[in-house]
């Protein structure tokens, strides 16, 4: 079994129970599933009255220390609304999440058969975003997670947890790697033989920005880690709102956040589109998305950050190529699989993603420099 997939679904009368654990006035109605997220249970709660609710439970398979992980993204959203003090509370609530303590003054409710839980007030008039359909998204989406690593910029990261060890560390990546094509198969390790290669030639350049960090030439920060465009909130006017999905929130370097933005919302395909054909890097939306983010955050970044902001890109998309190979390679135990090479078809869709923003990497360093 996947390690994603450890808990049951959920009825109306637990959630109802698990909702009333919380400090709020409301009388719950009715609930509906938030199926965007991989990991966890995320649930929206209707109310009588409004405010309606996002009732999300943690998945501890995933997430081995989940009160630390809670108490990152309540401090974050903490910080993000003293910076927005000046706002009247209503829109303060609708530029940051929310949380609700629980009756005992719990940042989260503890069930013994069901796990975790954590409560967010939802943010209504909202809409999200699965791909960038044009230049105005990506260019909000740029401003809006440009702006959570501005306003975060003076949190003091060593309160924060990292609430997945060695995430974005290359060598630890590069460790699995390793391991697991000494396990696999013969068979699927010919199967992969393109990507491994590609992998294996790749390790020199893959673990510049690992060094960067560990030297300390470029700093430790708040950082989102999870920056999909699926996870940036827009008004109905398609203005960025808020920044969604905290639960990865813990200290990084920047480029870690810019890259994973780039990776999913310049690519022209779904991420595991067999047909590499199309799979290409539109080079458009990552004009506007840099247009966006340095307008944001361009003046808190050091000159060395700023540099190898295309390096964090190209490297963010080559480790979810390597994380998808490995998997691949130790039989599918991690990412849910709908067919026996889903795994690999993911990797190779961002193998070929690298290689079209490699051949434009020129334009696309000039392009971050002026912007």
């Amino acid at each position: 079994m996947s390690i994603l997939n450890i808990y049951g679904n959920m009825n109306q009368e637990t959630l109802k129970y698990i909702f009333d654990q919380f400090q709020h006035e409301s009388q719950f109605e009715s609930f509906s599933e938030l199926a965007s997220g991989h990991i966890n249970d995320t649930y929206l709660i209707k109310t009588e009255d409004k405010p309606n609710y996002v009732l999300q439970r943690i998945n501890h398979g995933v997430f081995p220390d989940v009160p630390g992980l809670i108490n990152n993204k309540v401090s974050v959203s903490n910080h993000l609304k003293m910076k927005l003090s000046h706002l009247p509370k209503g829109e303060q609530e609708r530029r940051v999440l929310s949380f609700i303590s629980t009756v005992e003054g719990q940042s989260f409710y503890e069930d013994k058969s069901t796990g975790y839980w954590n409560l967010t007030q939802f943010i209504d008039d909202s809409v999200t975003f699965e791909r960038v359909v044009d230049d105005e998204i990506a260019y909000e989406g740029g401003k809006l997670f440009g702006e959570f690593l501005n306003q975060t910029s003076d949190f003091k990261v060593d309160d924060l947890i990292e609430v997945i060890p060695n995430f974005h560390d290359m060598s630890f990546r590069y460790k699995q790697f390793d391991e697991a094509l000494k396990g696999a198969s013969q068979q699927r390790k010919e199967e992969a033989i393109a990507c491994i290669e590609l992998v294996e030639s790749s390790r020199e350049e893959m673990h510049i920005l690992q060094t960067l960090k560990e030297s300390g030439a470029v700093p430790t920060r708040v950082t989102h880690n999870d920056t999909k465009i699926s996870n940036a909130l827009f008004d109905t006017n398609n203005k960025g709102l808020c920044v969604i999905d905290t639960d990865t929130v813990m200290p990084g370097i920047i480029h870690y956040d810019f890259g994973d933005a780039i990776r999913t919302i310049c690519n022209t395909a779904a991420e595991d589109e067999q047909d590499l054909d199309q799979v290409n890097f539109n080079i458009d939306y990552y004009k506007s998305y840099v247009k966006g983010f340095l307008e944001t955050v361009g003046e808190s970044l050091t000159s060395t950050e700023l540099e190898y902001l295309p390096l964090g890109a190209k490297s963010i998309i080559f480790i979810m190529g390597l994380r998808f190979l490995t998997d691949f390679l130790n039989n599918d135990i991690y990412y849910k699989a709908a067919y026996s090479h889903h795994n690999l078809d993911r990797a190779k869709n961002q193998f070929k993603l690298l290689e079209s923003y490699s051949k434009q990497y020129e334009e696309v360093k000039q392009i971050t420099k002026l912007t």
